[in-house]
């Protein structure tokens, strides 16, 4: 027994809305990163089914899921960075109550 791709995008898009969700509707900085890691491996769960599923077989969706994969572990060291520089500054991460425009 086969997994179709339609399988793989329903997953993909159960991941994204609900990381989406999470990013809009959280306001810890931390949890709102977790979530925008979340999106993107939804991404990249939709690329490689898309490039196991396409008809001749490449390897195109594999090398773009390791470059989104190295991007988002450079978002994720500058996130932290920022995050604890504000925590240091404000002593508080929550999004709701820093306006970064009057420091």
């Amino acid at each position: 027994m086969s997994v179709g791709l339609e399988y793989y995008l329903i997953l993909s898009a159960a991941l994204f809305s609900t990381g989406l969700y999470g990013a809009l509707a959280k306001k810890n900085a931390i949890v709102i990163l977790m979530c925008i890691e979340i999106m993107l491996n939804a991404a990249n769960i939709a690329l490689v089914a898309f490039s196991r599923f396409s008809t001749p077989a490449q390897m195109s969706g594999q090398l773009l899921v390791i470059f989104s994969i190295v991007v988002a572990a450079a978002e994720v060291s500058v996130g932290l960075a920022i995050i604890i520089a504000i925590f240091r500054h404000y002593k508080d991460i929550n999004v709701s109550r820093i306006n970064l425009l009057k420091w």
